[in-house]
């Protein structure tokens, strides 16, 4: 029976792990909250998250937007219209997210002081 060896911290970089990969995609005061309202309302426009969103700039909401596109974990739908329509959900990498955004949830709820 071989012995499990004890992991020494310096010879590991916490860049190298899933852990900060995850943190690297939704870190930001707002990509969380932005996953978690496409979660809960499926099909979201972009004026609908502002207004749902208390406090967050517009420049804000769309820089964040475009990062969780370019990441892969939402999709931006626009109809070509007059006035333009764009509609933002979740990609099916970002659906894969939406456990642990549900256990967050439960956490909070259980743990509320």
């Amino acid at each position: 029976m071989e012995s499990e060896r004890k992991r020494c911290i310096s010879a590991e970089r916490l860049c190298d792990t899933g852990f900060s990969y995850t943190l690297s995609l939704i870190s930001g005061k707002y990509k969380m909250t932005i996953l978690y309202t496409l979660m809960e309302f499926t099909v979201v426009r972009f004026n609908e998250l502002k207004r749902y969103i208390k406090g967050i700039s517009y420049k804000t909401l769309s820089l964040s937007l475009k990062e969780l596109e370019r990441d892969g974990l939402i999709v931006r739908e626009e109809y070509p219209q007059i006035p333009p329509k764009v509609e933002y959900s979740l990609s099916e990498r970002g659906k894969k997210l939406m456990p642990i955004l549900d256990m967050m949830c439960a956490w909070g709820d259980e743990n509320r002081l």
